[in-house]
């Protein structure tokens, strides 16, 4: 197996890849004309999100993310080779700092935002061999 894609389940998807685009510079792969789904370039991996309304219809029941609210435990990681740019850049578009940069003892950079919905993500330089 591995890992194909991520959906986050969002108030408001073309924002939140508005979002994504301005402030990490990920370019748009897709988005539904029902603007309940949509996805952005990653790499490898899909980065997506749908309207917290498909959680329901998909039967799902689930904790939505919300900006003034404790993060849920889990993070997106997004890799940078300049994590403090990338940092500053966020914040400037509208990503609430949530830490910035800071050297981890295994020699990465990390800092950490909020999007616009509330979930947490995380500004990484790649990690060494």
């Amino acid at each position: 197996m591995k890992l194909g894609y991520v959906i986050f389940y969002v108030a408001d998807v073309p924002a939140t890849l508005a979002f994504y685009e301005t402030c990490f510079g990920l370019k748009r792969r897709f988005l539904h004309e029902s603007n309940s789904y949509g996805e952005v370039e990653t790499g490898t991996t899909v980065l997506a999100f749908a309207s917290e309304d498909m959680a329901g219809s998909n039967g799902l029941t689930v904790r939505f993310h919300r900006p003034a609210e404790t993060s849920a435990a889990v993070e997106l990681g997004l890799v940078t080779p300049d994590v403090g740019a990338a940092f500053q850049h966020a914040v400037k578009a509208g990503a609430i700092s949530v830490h910035p940069p800071k050297q981890k003892p295994w020699g990465q950079t990390v800092a950490y935002v909020k999007d616009l919905n509330g979930i947490l993500v995380e500004l990484c330089s790649p990690m060494g061999p």
